[in-house]
């Protein structure tokens, strides 16, 4: 099995939340690989393989990193508005 280590990802990304989650933790929480305690049935949802592309959710992490750091560089550059 070969694993992957992204590092250095900017705090600043964590601030775009989605649904009460960091986008990446939401991501990354979807992604893992899970084993039902009863059943013992694993959910693998790593199945870029047998798809053919084996970078597909590495790409799709970066992505989510990239839209998170955009999307708050423009929220934190809106004009505050006043609701008086």
């Amino acid at each position: 099995m070969s694993e992957i280590t992204i590092e250095n990802i900017p705090a600043k990304a964590y601030e775009y939340v989605v649904n009460g989650k960091s986008a990446i933790e939401w991501i990354m929480e979807r992604y893992q690989i899970t084993t039902h305690k009863d059943s013992g049935i694993t959910n693998n949802p790593n199945w870029s393989q047998e798809v053919g592309n084996p970078r597909y959710i590495l790409d799709l992490l970066l992505s989510i990193i990239n839209v998170s750091l955009q999307t708050v560089d423009i929220v934190e550059g809106l004009p505050k508005v006043s609701f008086d």
